[in-house]
């Protein structure tokens, strides 16, 4: 087996031992899982560059991650079943989304094991262990955070291999330099920081002309107590870089991490947590049958990408994971199996991973290029189950509809048997902003930006929906209940429509700042970097309804019942630069007015509240009542109606100003 040990560093109760029902007790343990892979083995043999990677004396290529183990203290009482966290930049997903609870922050000096948020132990109390495995050998180094230690491709005389680089650079203040890299990620070192070849441009949008800054106004370097200092990790450019600009610079780079062992260590940590056994230091051997790997954006794209590349076979021909469920990715992969790839890196106009989005087969009218995601599981008959889930964010990013509809969003495409697509409507990125404000900390960003936004984030905790099709896609593995149907825009019945069609909705409303340009994905030539930008794709996002809230997708009691107008799009705030900009990841809530006669002095569209509702406990009956239709239909379990209920009473107290 790949995996040859689990060294453990810490062995502690779970929430002081509380016990989770009639599972009981937790632990962690927390530790390093070794890995030893055979380069020329088939399972392996997409890994790109793993047959540069230097070898022990086996001829097998070694790396190790680390791990943390959530189980019932006695093992039994779990219910087999293993949730697969694949940490975001070395963050835990898992716990906090599932459980609705916090997860810690970290910088140079935190905790190495800070305590674990358990939320309402919804996770635990189901009998879920949680493996919680790094895979990204990037991420900055601070105490804490989950990490891979690789090795470096080398070429055939031991030498580190050169490469080009091509990097988005953007900050939310006016900055001397930039580290080389996405998010305070470590970066890859230009090779020659003289290079003339260097390429440093800015845009205003996106999709924008770009402007070419000359060579000799910028030079590999930081600012280091008031000097510039030259450094292949930095770029200074002389009298600094504008907040909100768009920079992006294409350098040679030297020394190629294999990045493809990151795959490679998920798939052998599930295998082993299924089939290891004790004498490979397993701590629950034979306990453990099925693994769901759960991404969130990040590692959503992951996922994606483990799929394309059809890298679950694990090198004793077994499937390593037997469900996925991949959120708020939209159509994206990343740059998680190639040479000089940046695993930070997410914006669709930085990469190529885009084409083919969609499960099933499909042509690109433009290109004449013709593939699917799930090709290659699919040619091989694999039983894996996969579930996709998006907010409108990443709808209205301009990737997420491509999963289900052709490149040019003209028809609907059919999915697969085995996947399901799922759109959580009227949400943004993460699981909602609480309390509602317009500014916070960009998640999982070493560099510390601040995000504003024009309106107030999106408010919408959609944990509900992550549970239920948690559970259903623990059905459909083990006793083969289908899941309840995709939901999703569709073109056939005009609820997928283009972005610019809910203009003339929002221009309505005082404030609402819908944006004046939508930056599509394009079609990219990267035969050269920068690459040559071609056709847009043709992005759809959901249609609204009179309250300007979304139509098509699950639609959350909250927003059927509504107090707002809830959107997976606002722009930056003129404080942080690029107001003309999508927050990319931010959703806006809008309050209705409360009264007619504030809505009438408004000139609002939409009703008021008070025209709406006779009382709060008239707006909670019918939370409830929405609810209830939900979980009926499989999109919400019963245990979690109240928690829709709780969720609605608290925005209800706070338009209401009754927060206190």
């Amino acid at each position: 087996m790949p995996v040859t040990r689990f060294d453990v560093s810490l062995r502690r109760p779970l929430a002081n031992g509380i016990a989770f029902g009639s599972v009981g007790p937790y632990e962690e343990l927390r530790g390093t899982l070794r890995f030893a892979i055979d380069p020329q083995h088939a399972a392996n043999e997409r890994i790109t560059d793993v047959a540069m990677a230097p070898r022990n004396p086996a001829g097998r290529v070694e790396f190790a991650s680390d791990v943390s183990l959530l189980l019932p203290v006695e093992r039994a009482r779990g219910n087999g079943r293993v949730v697969l966290d694949v940490v975001n930049r070395g963050n835990t997903v898992a716990v906090p989304n599932f459980n609705r609870a916090t997860r810690p922050t970290f910088g140079p000096d935190s905790d190495r094991h800070p305590p674990i948020d358990v939320g309402d132990g919804f996770l635990m109390r189901h009998g879920y262990a949680v493996a919680s495995c790094g895979w990204q050998g990037d991420v900055p180094r601070f105490p804490g955070l989950f990490r891979l230690e690789g090795p470096d491709a080398l070429d055939a005389s031991g030498r580190p291999l050169t490469g080009r680089v091509y990097t988005q650079l953007q900050a939310s203040r006016d900055v001397e330099h930039f580290l080389l890299s996405d998010r305070g990620h470590l970066p890859y070192a230009a090779a020659d920081v003289e290079e003339r070849d260097a390429v440093l441009i800015v845009r205003d949008v996106l999709d924008g002309v770009p402007e070419t800054i000359p060579r000799e106004r910028w030079r590999f370097a930081r600012v280091a107590g008031g000097k510039v200092v030259s450094d292949p990790c930095y770029v200074h450019l002389d009298g600094g870089f504008e907040k909100g600009r768009i920079y992006q610079i294409a350098y040679t780079a030297v020394g190629a991490p294999v990045r493809g062992l990151g795959i490679a260590a998920l798939r052998e940590c599930a295998s082993w947590l299924k089939h290891g056994t004790a004498g490979e230091h397993h701590p629950a051997a034979g306990t453990l049958r099925h693994v769901y790997a759960y991404g969130r954006s990040q590692t959503g794209r992951l996922l994606r990408t483990l799929l394309y590349e059809d890298l679950n076979l694990d090198e004793a021909g077994r499937e390593a994971l037997d469900g996925i469920i991949a959120n708020v990715a939209g159509g994206l992969r990343g740059e998680f199996n190639q040479r000089f790839g940046q695993n930070s890196k997410d914006r669709p106009h930085m990469m190529r991973h885009l084409f083919p989005s969609p499960d099933t087969r499909v042509t690109d009218p433009a290109t004449g290029a013709t593939g699917a995601l799930h090709e290659r599981i699919d040619a091989r008959g694999s039983r894996l189950k996969i579930v996709y889930t998006n907010t409108s964010a990443e709808y209205h990013r301009g990737d997420a509809s491509l999963i289900h509809t052709d490149p040019d969003g003209t028809r609907d495409l059919a999915h697969g048997p085995r996947t399901r697509i799922y759109h959580f409507a009227g949400t943004e990125h993460g699981l909602g902003v609480w309390p509602p404000t317009d500014t916070q900390i960009a998640a999982a960003d070493a560099t510390g930006n601040v995000e504003r936004t024009q309106n107030l984030r999106g408010t919408i905790d959609y944990a509900p929906l992550l549970r239920a099709c948690l559970v259903n896609l623990d059905r459909w593995v083990t006793e083969g209940i289908e899941p309840p149907p995709s939901r999703h825009p569709r073109i056939d019945d005009g609820t997928a429509v283009a972005p610019e069609t809910l203009r003339a909705f929002f221009d309505l409303i005082s404030g609402a700042n819908y944006p004046r340009h939508h930056a599509l994905p394009q079609r990219l030539d990267f035969s050269t970097l920068p690459p040559r930008p071609g056709p847009a794709f043709g992005s759809r996002v959901s249609a609204i309804d009179a309250d300007g809230n979304e139509v098509r997708g699950i639609v959350m009691p909250q927003i059927a019942v509504p107090l707002a107008t809830h959107t997976g799009w606002s722009l930056r705030h003129p404080d942080i630069g690029g107001a003309g900009q999508l927050l990319v990841f931010a959703g806006a809530t809008m309050p209705l007015p409360r009264t007619r006669a504030e809505r009438q002095q408004r000139g609002d569209p939409r009703l008021s509240i008070e025209e709406r509702y006779r009382s709060a406990d008239d707006y909670l009956e019918r939370v409830r009542a929405a609810a209830k239709d939900l979980a009926r239909a499989g999109y919400v379990l019963e245990e979690d109606i109240e928690v829709c209920v709780a969720l609605a009473a608290r925005m209800w107290r706070h338009v209401h100003g009754e927060d206190a």
